[in-house]
């Protein structure tokens, strides 16, 4: 079945009016109303059906102007003309006190341009979710309260939202930072046209990208202008961006510039787009240095806020993609549906294996010997380069290409679907991997159609500029041709507009949920174009993902983690499951099933499927997985009896040579806190500190630092500061690394560390002398740049003099204040950085120590996991569970396949008391070593691929059980079924026609899994001579297994499971087949009684 996918439909934007004869109360009045989807009649049809109000269509006609432009309008538009030649407005409708023919020629007027343009003038009522943020914000700071975050996805309105706050809150000085210079124009332009005209309100802003705008003033226009009027209680709204603020003297920088900014103490400070740029030290410098009484932060994404809980939930509005979705379909006023425009989202998620390999990979995948095998297939691995720039993988990614441009089911296989991805981004995690991939789309003979556009840098220009470059790039490339593919590696993701991208594609294995769900709603943004004379919305935009398990995650993460109660996993199942079934109904996900056929995926689903594809790994990897395991740390809380049940089990992919090797042996002596972390005792630091050190370490090191803070003292220039400190802070690291780092090295033996060790040292002091010069660079800077501008404005020699005289001062002042922070900054790392060291490499040897021990407990639990199958494949019964693993199994038979008891199994499951041998007290164990999901979930994938492949008649499959079963401690290795069956056809070799005969007798006196007896039974069933003399397929089934085929096992488990495997196919047959035993024959001839033992069971066979 093709994939479905339709991003734009034709709309026909056509502007109404009609009248309601019969109404008393719109006698008089027309409504002016705007459709695009709907027909005219239909539109006003759905206004009017309800009352079952009659109503006549005065007018009709095309929203677009009509003087040869192309450009469309709205009825907004339209609305706001009318209000300029002074036509009432019926207070928060679309009715208008004019007839049809009136308004008709001002339409007529409004459309062919042909009066001038009048200052814009707007009025603005906002949508319920926008008062709603306005008066849960307003409420909040009128209680005392003084940073507040508005989680909004894009286009929520945050701009006018904002200023109908401030008008609210009657704040007079607000400030606007942002981090993306771009957004600037929509600040200035929605203050222009819905608030600046209101009387006292200025925008007033020193940006390059807004100089010369309309309603924008400069601070010195502003200045000018203030004198001018009788009152100068003015609302001032400034706008500057984080890196303009960043450069000024007064807030970190070396520009003389926004110091009135330093000087005011604003209302309110707006950050927008607050998940951006705003954990850095100049950032957090520049913040500290905006004195204000409250703070709004504007964010679509603040993932990482809500999980550090800087917010509580009083402190946040929250207004979701969902939200949003659920208001577009249920708007049932009378006017143009503002959410119309907004596209839906629908995501495809794939598993790239099937897109490469021809064929699955069948059977066991032992590749991961440590057990640590992830189950997402790695993207970023995927599109890896070489050092020639070429990929790892090219002739996989070449097949990926193929795939995705011929098979039905991906989304660029027909000319038609291509169509509707005119224009798309790609996501990828590496420079190299995006121009590698380039080269092979300009080969490609589907994709050579597009234009290539390359927005990954080259590390020559800094983030900002690049992402200009690229933006313009895109769009110069969408203008001049019908079908661009950008690749980026992390450029035009946040905070750009490109209206005609209708999907994006994942490349890359990106983790955090803002980035993905940011980069996801590039495509989101609301588009318009003519195509063919007709105009195209946007409908649907598109992500496609190629790692289904990281996928599902994300959206949980997306449905869940931006509200607080949700986030990082709180709130019960079924809420997380009622938010993902929600968002579904908006952005809907389709996955492939079983058979690989694209369908739309549930909120079950969502949930389950990262935890099925974990389940399938689990037994493709023969339960030989660290997947299975959890709570690893709480063995060191039973140290002693852990370890001795623990290597009773025999490790998995171990190295024979290491067996007895005692990995376990320092468990005791790792030092951990009652959570299972390492927790080194603070004399442990103290002593080695000593040991290490001495006592009169730090004298002796400090001696040497007096001639260096002396020059420092001396210095008489900036530049010459700047020296001073750069010596100071590499005498500092020079010290450091001779006289703490190499004792520590030589003590704990990381020459190989020693490299990084120093670093990191390096540094660490680094940033803490650049902390102290830029607090004197700040402080210099300002008093420089304040002195200028007292020369300039000295009248007299005395003014010049004393400002020469405060100028001195307060550099003399900076100047102490640096030597005495450095001052303090190398006594404290000279005392300090010792201990530091050595409690790092202690924490750090008992975290590998820990590591260790962990690692050691994983092996041998995957000994005991890999036995798992074997008991599955003996007493399985579709109930089979962790919590009931235990009571399936004879006791007998449990300690002799695992080698633990089923008492030390049920103490690693649950826990329990225990005594301590050392102190002879009673002690409790937390237990829980196994994850029980991940546990019962493999357990049923296992069931459900044995019951695929029970029927061993049926020649269409290509593997059997025993291809997911790993080899066991005990005589448990399952021949391979090649293997077997080469055994068989060289015993037809040998004996010719010998199962065409119904009186011959075969017997596997050593079974292990039933294999070679089903085979021969195959053989016999598909005999024509047996198929004449036993026509009925079930008579003949039943004569093979109850007089021709017999088998004897050596152990319980191994007997178990041939004979479930042999006639597990038919109950009633399993009971009644009395010819498989269990019998140590390798022990009867070892003591020369086979015959016995075989005639024994079945008299007259030998």
């Amino acid at each position: 079945m093709a994939v479905q996918i339709q991003s734009f439909i034709r709309v026909v934007p056509m502007i109404y009016a009609y009248n309601t004869p019969g109404v008393s109360y719109h006698d008089g009045w027309t409504k002016v109303g705007y459709t695009e989807k709907q027909s005219v009649q239909q539109r006003i049809q759905q206004q009017t059906h309800t009352a079952n109000i009659r109503w006549v269509l005065a007018w009709q006609d095309n929203a677009m102007f009509k003087d040869g432009s192309g450009e469309y309008f709205t009825d907004h538009d339209f609305h706001d003309y009318l209000k300029t030649v002074q036509v009432q407005r019926e207070l928060g409708t679309e009715w208008f006190h004019a007839d049809g023919r009136q308004l008709h020629a001002y339409f007529c007027a409004f459309a062919n341009r042909t009066t001038a343009k009048s200052a814009e003038k707007a009025t603005y009522d906002l949508r319920k979710e926008q008062l709603d943020a306005v008066k849960m914000t307003a409420e909040y700071f009128q209680n005392g309260g003084t940073e507040f975050l508005w989680n909004a996805k894009p286009r929520f309105g945050k701009t006018l939202t904002s200023y109908d706050l401030i008008r609210q809150m009657g704040f007079t000085k607000v400030l606007i930072v942002t981090n993306r210079p771009s957004v600037s124009n929509s600040w200035a332009d929605d203050f222009r046209k819905f608030i600046g005209w209101h009387g006292k309100f200025v925008f007033v802003s020193d940006t390059d990208a807004l100089k010369g705008k309309p309603g924008v003033l400069s601070r010195y226009e502003y200045l000018k202008k203030l004198p001018a009027d009788e009152d100068c209680n003015q609302v001032m709204v400034a706008f500057e961006s984080l890196q303009g603020l960043k450069g000024s003297v007064y807030f970190g920088g070396a520009f003389d510039k926004l110091k009135w900014m330093s000087e005011l103490k604003f209302d309110l400070l707006i950050v927008d787009e607050a998940q951006e740029g705003v954990d850095t030290m100049r950032t957090d410098r520049a913040f500290r240095n905006i004195s204000r009484k409250h703070t709004l932060y504007l964010s679509g994404t603040p993932f990482k806020a809500l999980a550090s809980e800087q917010f509580s939930k009083e402190q946040i509005f929250n207004w979701s993609y969902a939200d949003e979705q659920e208001a577009k379909v249920s708007w049932d006023k009378d006017e143009y549906n503002p959410y119309e425009p907004l596209p839906r989202l629908a995501m495809y998620t794939y598993q790239l294996s099937n897109m490469i390999y021809e064929q699955v990979q069948k059977g066991l995948d032992l590749s991961g010997e440590d057990g640590s095998v992830d189950y997402a297939f790695d993207l970023n691995e995927f599109f890896s380069t070489n050092e020639s720039e070429n990929f790892v993988h090219e002739e996989e990614i070449k097949k990926f290409l193929h795939a995705l441009s011929t098979n039905e089911k991906y989304p660029y296989s027909t000319p038609e679907l291509r169509e509707e991805l005119s224009h798309t981004l790609w996501l990828l995690n590496r420079v190299a991997s995006a121009k590698a991939l380039a080269k092979l789309l300009k080969k490609d003979p589907v994709f050579c159609e597009y234009e290539i556009v390359l927005a990954a840098g080259d590390g020559k220009l800094d983030d900002e500029k690049a992402a200009i470059e690229a933006y313009d790039r895109v769009k110069k490339a969408i203008a001049s041709h019908d079908k661009t593919i950008t690749l980026s590696v992390g450029q035009l993701t946040v905070g750009v507009t490109i209206p005609e991208w209708s999907g994006v594609l994942m490349l890359c294995n990106l983790q955090s949920p803002s980035s993905y769900m940011q980069a996801a709603f590039r495509a989101q943004n609301p588009c318009v174009v003519t195509k063919n004379g007709q105009r195209m919305m946007k409908e649907t935009a598109y992500v496609f993902d190629f790692d289904p398990a990281r996928t599902l995650i994300i959206f949980d993460e997306f449905a869940n983690n931006l509200s607080p109660d949700m986030v990082d996993g709180k709130g019960i199942g079924d809420d997380r499951k009622d938010n993902i079934r929600r968002l579904l109904n908006f952005f809907p996900v389709l996955g492939e099933d079983d058979q690989g056929r694209m369908v739309e995926l549930n909120a079950a689903q969502v949930l389950s499927i990262p935890r099925q594809l974990k389940s399938q790994d689990v037994v493709r990897h023969g339960f030989m997985s660290n997947f299975l395991f959890q709570n690893i740390s709480n063995v060191f809380g039973a140290p002693g009896i852990v370890k001795e049940i623990v290597e009773k089990l025999t490790p998995a992919h171990r190295d024979p040579k290491k067996r007895n090797q005692k990995n376990l042996q320092h468990i005791s002596d790792v030092p951990v806190d009652e959570d299972g972390e390492v927790d080194v005792p603070n004399e442990i630091i103290v002593g080695k500190v000593q040991g290490l050190f001495g006592e009169k370490h730090y004298e002796e090191m400090t001696e040497g630092f007096e001639p260096q803070l002396s020059h420092l003292a001396e210095s008489g220039s900036a530049s010459a500061v700047d020296q001073s400190m750069k010596k100071l802070a590499d005498t500092v690291k020079e010290k450091i690394k001779q006289e703490v780092v190499a004792p520590v090295v030589d003590a704990y033996e990381v020459k190989k560390g020693q490299n990084r060790m120093e670093r990191q040292v390096e540094n660490e002091i680094d940033r803490k002398f650049e902390q102290i010069h830029g607090d004197y660079a700040q402080q210099t800077n300002i008093a420089k740049a304040e002195f200028e501008q007292k020369q300039q404005m000295a009248e007299t020699q005395g003014e010049v003099k004393e400002a020469e005289e405060e100028y001195k001062s307060r550099m003399d002042n900076a100047l102490k204040k640096l030597i005495e922070a450095a001052q303090t900054a190398v006594q404290d790392t000279i005392q300090n950085k010792p201990t530091e060291l050595v409690e790092r490499m202690e924490k750090h040897k008992a975290e590998e120590e820990k590591k260790s021990v962990e690692d050691s407990v994983r092996a041998h639990l995957r000994g005991f996991a890999r036995t798992i199958p074997s008991f599955i494949m003996a007493y399985g019964d579709g109930y089979l569970k962790l919590r009931n693993f235990d009571e399936y199994t004879e006791a007998d038979v449990f300690e002799e396949v695992t080698g633990i008891t089923e008492d030390d199994f049920r103490f690693l499951r649950d826990g329990g008391e225990y005594e301590d041998l050392e102190t002879g007290t009673k002690e409790h164990f937390d237990g829980h070593l196994f994850d029980e999901t991940v546990f019962n979930d493999s357990i049923e994938e296992f069931w459900k691929k044995k019951r695929d492949l029970e029927d061993y008649f049926d020649e269409t499959h290509t593997e059997d059980i025993f291809d997911y079963i790993p080899p066991q401690k005990t005589n448990q290795i399952f021949t391979s079924h090649w293997v077997v069956k080469k055994m068989v056809d060289e015993l037809e070799q040998n004996n010719p026609g010998c199962f065409d005969d119904s009186t011959n007798t075969f017997a596997d006196l050593y079974m292990k899994s039933g294999l070679y007896i089903t085979e021969i039974v195959k053989r016999l069933f598909r005999s024509e001579k047996m198929r004449a003399q036993f026509p009925d397929d079930g008579e003949r089934v039943r004569h093979i297994l109850q007089h021709q085929v017999y088998g004897m096992a050596p152990t319980r488990i191994i007997y178990l499971i041939s004979t479930n495997y042999i006639l597990g196919f038919d109950e009633q047959l399993k009971l009644e087949t009395k010819n498989f035993v269990q019998a140590d024959t390798a022990q009867a001839a070892k003591d020369g009684k086979l015959d016995k033992l075989v005639n024994n069971f079945f008299p007259g066979l030998s």
